[in-house]
């Protein structure tokens, strides 16, 4: 069982981010949210595969699954309003 805490954990050491959120109840299965300037410019897949890289080794193995959305600064800003955040 890997815990939720220690996915963002490694995402906000690998990745400059402005938000990060992750959960995650079985240990294996997870869903997030990342924010990030990097994502700048960036097609969903490749802000994907940042965050993917932060993670290196872990995914696949340790992290059977892990569910993203994905934001620029200033989109985040908008749909955080949307969501009431």
């Amino acid at each position: 069982m890997f815990p939720a805490q220690e996915i963002k954990r490694l995402i906000e050491a690998g990745m400059a981010c402005d938000y990060v959120a992750i959960e995650g109840d079985d240990g294996v299965h997870f869903t997030g949210i990342v924010v990030s300037s990097a994502f700048e410019g960036l097609p969903r897949v490749r802000q994907h595969q940042a965050v993917y890289t932060t993670l290196g080794r872990l995914m696949g193995n340790d992290i059977h699954a892990l569910q993203l959305q994905t934001y620029t600064p200033a989109k985040w800003a908008e749909v955080r309003q949307e969501l009431g955040l």
